[in-house]
């Protein structure tokens, strides 16, 4: 009985421990993957690619560049306002990369971003030589600052939900506080739990 005991699990114990380990596979960092249904990287470079094409198509552009001037934009805060953890960087980031990539407008750096560039020139006015450092008051000012939120609401009955995202983002003048663009973008995913397979 002992020896069959031990036939048994040593047939069994390997496929047992197989079973449970982990796969991971690599895949292209822009394949579409939705594995929960919750906000994902694949909606946060959707967004903002399509947020952007619709802000530089309206008319507070065609202004500008009417009177040969192109307009310095910077990304102020996004309000992640959903029930989830989302990564607002990332967002902000992809709406910075599509702004940037236009080639329409000119980009500058955030607040944070200043303040770290603000304490290199301060050493370098110490430290550098007079040829090779950069000089204070020299910075370019925004004309127009894009802020925003992202809303989100759940329906859920079972193994069934809906999860229902609306992106709102705004430009504003900074001089005027003249609102010239609202953008809105939605996303609703149906997502099913299967039960569980035993």
């Amino acid at each position: 009985m002992g020896k069959m005991l031990r036939s048994v699990l040593c047939v069994v114990l390997p496929l047992v421990i197989v079973g449970c380990g982990t796969k991971v596979a690599r895949v292209d960092s822009s394949t579409t993957m939705d594995l929960s249904g919750k906000w994902n990287d694949t909606d946060s470079r959707l967004v903002s690619e399509e947020m952007i094409k619709d802000a530089l198509s309206q008319r507070w552009l065609y202004r500008w560049e009417a009177e040969g001037k192109t307009p310095n934009v910077i990304v102020g805060k996004v309000t992640n306002k959903s029930h989830e953890h989302i990564s607002v960087e990332t967002f902000t980031k992809d709406i910075e990369r599509a702004l940037l990539n236009s080639g329409s407008v000119n980009f500058v750096a955030a607040s944070s971003e200043r303040s770290q560039l603000r304490e290199e020139r301060d050493e370098q006015a110490i430290h550098a030589s007079e040829e090779t450092r950069s000089a204070q008051g020299n910075e370019t000012g925004a004309d127009f600052m894009m802020v925003g939120s992202i809303n989100a609401i759940v329906d859920r009955e079972g193994k069934r939900s809906v999860i229902f995202y609306q992106v709102n983002m705004e430009l504003i003048n900074i001089e005027t506080n003249a609102k010239v663009w609202i953008g809105e973008k939605k996303i609703k995913k149906y997502v099913q739990k299967n039960a569980a397979k035993l």
